[in-house]
């Protein structure tokens, strides 16, 4: 089981190969008393006996290329959404927070319990995601770096953006090289952890909005940034649990179409970790 709702349902569908995608027609029984070569002739048969075996493009299976630019594609909407809403969030900051809040919670939801792979949903989750990040990115760089500031790099923005990429390529790098192994058993560490986080991430929500307390449980103190430290591993973790997964679907043979459901769960996680380095950046600068 992995830690990320989508990358659940594919690894459950990856166990039983390419048949367990919903492929039409997958154990549909010939018609009784007549093969299904009847109408070809001797010919026929044996030039398709001759024809060399068809590939991934061919029979539009999943392909790393494939989850590549539909990862790409989705980052640059959610990169047009957050300048949106870093623009916006002067006037409507609160509203795109707690409605994107609320949104991509529904709509994230919506895509993983989906039968069919959505990809105007998947978008639509992606410019909502854009929106709420963009904005709580500006309210965090009001917050925290001073005005008189020109260098770009010193924002708390930047750092958070730079940091994501790091740990991103440095845990891609640890999985490739095999120095992270994906388990069974890290799986269904990573699935408890993050449930667990999940349930904890929602009680701190309601404690720092009836409390006002800006990070929530433990705030800026040494609680409060290790809290931010064990997300950070975790949303880390859970990277480590995607790869894994788009590795299994491309194994299993999964049709072309869930490199979009792939693409969303891996913006998911990276956005997390984008949120938690940015807050834990938050938390040390308010010391």
């Amino acid at each position: 089981m992995a830690s990320n709702p989508v990358f659940d349902r594919i690894d459950k569908e990856s166990r039983q190969g390419y048949a367990g995608f919903g492929r039409p027609g997958a154990g549909r029984a010939a018609t009784p008393g007549r093969a299904p070569t009847d109408s070809l002739s001797a010919q026929q048969l044996q030039d398709l006996y001759n024809q060399p075996a068809a590939g991934p493009v061919q029979t539009r299976r999943l392909t790393m290329d494939d989850v590549v630019m539909k990862t790409a594609g989705l980052f640059v909407i959610v990169l047009a959404g957050a300048a949106v809403g870093w623009t916006l969030f002067p006037s409507l900051g609160l509203v795109l927070i707690l409605g994107g809040i609320a949104l991509t919670l529904v709509l994230g939801l919506v895509i993983a319990l989906k039968k069919t792979v959505s990809v105007p949903m998947i978008v639509l989750y992606a410019v909502v995601e854009g929106l709420f990040v963009g904005a709580i990115s500006n309210g965090y760089s009001l917050a925290f770096d001073p005005p008189e500031q020109t260098d770009v790099f010193h924002g708390i923005v930047a750092q958070a953006v730079l940091g994501t990429l790091s740990v991103f390529a440095g845990m891609l790098l640890a999985y490739r090289t095999g120095l992270i192994k994906v388990t069974e058993k890290f799986r269904r560490i990573v699935t408890m952890a993050v449930i667990g986080y999940a349930i904890f991430a929602l009680v701190n929500f309601l404690y720092a909005v009836v409390g006002n307390h800006a990070f929530g449980i433990g705030g800026t103190g040494a609680l409060g940034i290790g809290i931010s430290l064990f997300a950070i591993g975790l949303a880390s973790a859970s990277l480590a649990v995607d790869f894994d997964s788009i590795d299994r679907a491309i194994r299993a043979g999964a049709p072309e179409r869930y490199s979009w459901l792939l693409a969303h769960g891996l913006i998911v996680t990276l956005v997390w970790l984008y949120l938690e380095v940015l807050r834990l950046l938050g938390r040390l600068r308010s010391n």
